[in-house]
């Protein structure tokens, strides 16, 4: 199961108390206090984990909590700190606070990663409060409280290349053609409904991350359809490919879509519109095909790749113009890269 987001409570540990002690040895009849400190609370930490795609292992449950440390003893020996609790997450996973709304952190590489919730320092044994005017003291400290907090987890799913385009366009077969990732492929719309990612080889020491995304709406910026579910994976594609289909199901215009989509794009983010954008007509086997590369050609004034999941025309042109635009020196590369 695809999860992308989830709320959690999470709850570092508390810290160990100090010890009241005083040292009992035969033949010390003044031994004086011994207490040890209380150890530290585990801390609760997020890391961005190679291998790890959805937040599901997280989403059973809503509040995570780390153990807190144990109290000091006798003989100034420390408590014992808690182990640290680690959440793995995808890399490309923000991390929201929510009662602020600020983003704490975005884990967009592997191996990033955060201290959530701190654990509280534990507190300290009657040995601290030794004198010269108190020698016997009894007085310990508990030990900090562990932080606690309510956060959001959102993932954007990171890929080199973005495939966009109105439902049933035919991403999810170009996706199944150019990769080894296989998406659910029908005749009806929002066939994709969560991300998909392949990696495409293009030769042996060279791939990239290909993202079949959910298909658009009109409105989508403003929540319509899946909304911003597809809008939030496709501001981390560097690259998109725009697939418009040259029949579409519903009788609409290909053109018509292509600046419907367009225009949902920049309404969400303006930076998305000055994206590398490769132009691809679907289905190049249909008759009306030629005629739709024509006209987006003409009115775009860019190349136009046609392209068969089918019969395989286009293909390599396709992942030709890929690897230009991915060895093009980028001015606005996409966010959290």
């Amino acid at each position: 199961m695809f999860v992308d987001r989830v709320h959690l409570q999470i709850a570092a540990g508390d810290g160990g108390r100090g010890s009241s002690s005083f040292r009992r040895e035969k033949y010390i009849p003044r031994g004086g206090p011994d207490g040890g400190d209380g150890g530290s609370g585990g801390s609760v930490i997020l890391r961005a984990q190679p291998g790890v795609d959805s937040l599901a292992a997280l989403a059973h449950r809503t509040q995570w909590r780390a153990e807190s440390g144990q109290s000091g003893g006798p003989q100034n020996c420390k408590g014992r700190s808690a182990a640290d609790l680690l959440l793995p997450v995808p890399p490309g996973t923000i991390v929201i606070d929510e009662a602020s709304g600020l983003v704490l952190r975005d884990l967009a590489a592997a191996g990033d990663e955060l201290v959530a919730a701190k654990g509280g320092a534990g507190g300290f044994g009657n040995i601290h409060f030794k004198s010269s005017t108190n020698r016997a003291p009894r007085e310990t400290t508990p030990g900090e409280k562990g932080e606690v907090r309510r956060i959001l987890l959102e993932l954007k799913v990171i890929a080199d290349v973005g495939l966009v385009g109105k439902p049933n366009a035919g991403k999810s077969t170009l996706l199944s053609r150019l990769s080894r990732a296989r998406p659910e492929i029908a005749d009806y719309a929002f066939t994709t409904k969560t991300p998909m990612l392949g990696i495409v080889s293009i030769s042996r020491d060279r791939s990239f991350v290909l993202a079949d995304l959910p298909g658009l709406i009109e409105g989508a910026h403003a929540g319509h359809g899946l909304g911003h579910e597809f809008l939030r994976h496709v501001e981390r594609a560097g690259i998109i490919v725009h697939v418009v289909e040259p029949q579409p199901m519903d009788g609409s215009d290909p053109l018509t879509n292509y600046r419907a989509i367009r225009e949902e794009l920049v309404l969400h983010d303006p930076r998305l519109g000055e994206r590398p954008e490769i132009l691809v007509v679907s289905k190049s086997e249909l008759p009306a095909a030629p005629e739709t590369r024509e006209a987006l050609q003409a009115a775009t004034g860019r190349p136009v790749i046609a392209v068969s999941a089918v019969t395989g025309e286009g293909l390599d042109r396709l992942l030709s113009a890929v690897v230009r635009e991915m060895d093009s020196p980028r001015t606005d590369p996409a966010p959290g890269r």
